[in-house]
């Protein structure tokens, strides 16, 4: 889209300190990415994040959610 950091930051809304150290490190503040992903025409990608093969997250509890836990990573605890 021939942007640059300034110019994204700027048509998104998010500071350029977020968006760099979204580049460097991937973190970033939920809304903020939505606001990038705007501007960069693929919200619609996060449609898929909702998706579950067996059910659709949207569709379960907070107590189903929570039962299921996330999958742990194997290694060693430090």
């Amino acid at each position: 889209m021939s942007l640059t950091q300034a110019g994204l930051a700027k048509r998104s809304g998010v500071t350029l300190g977020s968006l760099k150290r979204f580049e460097t490190t991937g973190l970033i503040a939920f809304d903020s990415l939505l606001k990038i992903a705007l501007v960069l025409d693929c919200l619609a990608d996060f449609d898929r994040l909702a998706v579950d093969d067996d059910r659709s997250l949207a569709t379960r509890s907070l107590d189903e959610v929570l039962a299921a836990g996330l999958p742990r990573k194997k290694g060693r605890l430090k």
